[in-house]
């Protein structure tokens, strides 16, 4: 097995995992909902406060958001202004792609990453918990969530890298020259 193809093979490892650690995410847009209700109701109409259940739904917020990120980058569901993207040719979309995730998002994900770990170490250091009465006991665990969004972002831009490197590696089609 030559390194190239290893290198394909883990990119779709993390391909895979990513769409995994995104799908099992999107599913907590459910408890968003219903945990919300449950809340409001309570509140408004019971008079009860649940903090541990607005602060859960807090935590779920989060890691929807924050776990979904490199799935969505995955599926390039992320928004973008593409008024001369649309037109390129794929060789050309791929430099473009190549160019932004050196450029911009490794750069973005290592700077993250940087300056939020000694937030989540201390975090996790002095096993943070709630201020608030009733609150939930493991704050630590919420910040962790923006180490996985870095981790999870340079994994999958590293796997786009290999993709994209494999998409330039091949020979241009008649379909881009007209395009170019």
């Amino acid at each position: 097995m030559s390194f190239y193809s290893w290198l394909l093979r883990v990119a779709a490892g993390i391909q895979a995992a990513n769409a995994a650690l995104g799908r099992a995410c999107a599913w907590l847009t459910l408890f968003l909902v219903l945990g919300t209700a449950c809340v409001v109701v309570l509140r408004y109409a019971f008079g009860v406060g649940a903090t541990a259940l607005q602060e859960a739904v807090m935590y779920a917020h989060a890691l929807t958001f924050m776990g979904t990120a490199a799935w969505a980058l995955q599926r390039q569901a992320h928004v973008r202004v593409d008024i001369f993207y649309q037109n390129f040719s794929a060789r050309k979309k791929a430099l473009v792609d190549t160019s932004g995730h050196l450029l911009l998002l490794l750069p973005v994900c290592l700077f993250l990453g940087w300056n939020s770990w000694s937030y989540v170490a201390n975090s996790w250091a002095m096993q943070e918990t709630s201020g608030e009465a009733g609150g939930l006991g493991f704050m630590y665990l919420q910040k962790s969530i923006i180490l996985l969004l870095v981790v999870s972002l340079l994994l999958q831009a590293c796997a786009d890298l290999v993709l994209l490197i494999q998409q330039l590696r091949v020979p241009t089609s008649v379909e881009d020259v007209q395009h170019d």
